[in-house]
């Protein structure tokens, strides 16, 4: 068993890297969460721990997700969010389902007819084209706004805000839509129907249980009295984990439950509130750290599959960005007074970071046939796309003319 200063050493070590490897982020242009996946392949692929159980990236990934989708919600002013709500959330969920759509019956296609003869690899079914496209179906956040930040501008007009609700709030629609398919992936009889019903509880139940736990986590905190500010985020980490728990355990969807209770907890005054907020986005950091060195090393053991993947995956991307994401964001806004220019460049900002990455331990868990290409092919993926999308970001709001100086 090693010893609590080799512990401590490698730990600190790894930390450090990674807040390093940030700061090289923000300076070449893209998310950091590229460098944390990258520490963590070299970690295994050079003498370190390699990690073979799916189960357990799994926990640390829901465990970091949970505070994830919390900070993002709590992040989230009304103020900001009300001109767009409406446009927002079509993309959040329309957008999110016809992109699930068109990626999952194109990935069927390649992988499960062309792919056979040409590339060597195993076919999937419909289904199962269906939950890799769920799974990678959400935007980033914080992948998207890194980006902008270390480019040093800003959108103009509602394109921020409406980008920011967005990429915050379609992640608990990819979890569920993922879920509902792993359920009938792995059920066997389980009818559409009776997925549509799963998806619709989950869907209400989550909600519910967020805006009521996010309301009583306002009134605890505001009538606890406690002598240290330290103890309230403690308390908040408590009530965020008495959140998502409570909300599965009633067969609602926890993630959307946390989400939601951030929104709300966000959106009202509650005591020591700065330190509270500063607190978690602190611990969302560290879990987004830990939770990529931990995907990282899941992703040595499956490094032989790459080549056999690489032009499926090349292609699965390049659909993903070029065609399922632009027609999914110019159905879903058909209505909107926004400019062509404007639904183009949301179009683009279709970043993919953290979320499709946990999702993908999700098969592997569950054990269902040819996971570890899923896990492949989303890594895949959320590279290319950060690496093409989040490179000339900047460069297509500029020549749009949607972009100005901070």
């Amino acid at each position: 068993m090693p010893s609590i200063e080799l512990v401590s050493l490698v730990g600190a070590s790894l930390l450090l890297i990674s807040v390093f490897s940030s700061k090289l982020a923000t300076k070449v242009g893209i998310p950091s969460l590229l460098f944390f996946l990258l520490t963590g392949w070299l970690i295994g692929e050079f003498g370190g721990p390699e990690l073979r159980s799916p189960e357990i990236a799994k926990f640390i990934g829901d465990f970091a997700l949970i505070f994830i989708l919390f900070t993002g919600g709590l992040d989230s002013h009304w103020p900001n969010i009300r001109p767009v709500l409406w446009q927002g959330l079509c993309l959040s969920t329309i957008g999110v389902f016809i992109t699930m759509l068109l990626l999952g019956s194109f990935a069927w296609f390649i992988l499960g007819s062309f792919s056979t003869f040409s590339l060597g690899v195993h076919g999937i079914t419909l289904t199962q084209g269906l939950l890799l496209a769920a799974i990678v179906s959400s935007t980033d956040a914080a992948a998207v706004f890194s980006v902008l930040r270390s480019s040093q501008i800003a959108l103009k007009g509602k394109l921020q805000p409406l980008l920011e609700l967005e990429s915050s709030s379609n992640d608990p629609m990819a979890v569920l839509l993922t879920v509902t398919l792993l359920n009938y992936s792995t059920g066997g009889d389980a009818a559409f129907l009776e997925g549509g019903m799963f998806l619709v509880l989950q869907l209400l139940i989550g909600i519910a249980v967020g805006y009521a736990a996010g309301r009583f986590m306002v009134w605890l905190l505001n009538r606890l009295g406690l002598s240290s500010a330290g103890l309230y985020a403690i308390a908040s980490i408590a009530l965020v984990l008495l959140t998502y728990s409570g909300a599965t355990f009633m067969h609602g969807n926890g993630f959307l439950a946390v989400y939601v209770a951030g929104i709300v907890a966000g959106n009202r005054e509650v005591v020591h509130q700065h330190y509270i907020s500063a607190f978690h986005d602190s611990f969302a950091w560290l879990m987004q750290i830990i939770m990529f060195l931990t995907l990282g090393m899941l992703s040595v053991p499956y490094r032989a599959e790459l080549s056999s993947l690489a032009s499926v995956a090349v292609a699965i991307s390049l659909f993903l960005m070029f065609v399922a994401r632009p027609l999914s964001v110019f159905i879903s806004l058909f209505w909107a007074k926004i400019g062509f220019k404007e639904k183009l460049l949301v179009s683009w900002v279709g970043l993919r970071g953290s979320v499709p990455i946990v999702l993908a331990t999700f098969p592997l868990a569950a054990g269902i046939k040819d996971a570890g290409e899923i896990f492949v092919l989303i890594s895949f993926i959320v590279v290319m796309s950060v690496l093409i999308q989040g490179f000339t970001l900047s460069t297509l709001a500029r020549w749009l003319g949607l972009a100005e100086k901070k």
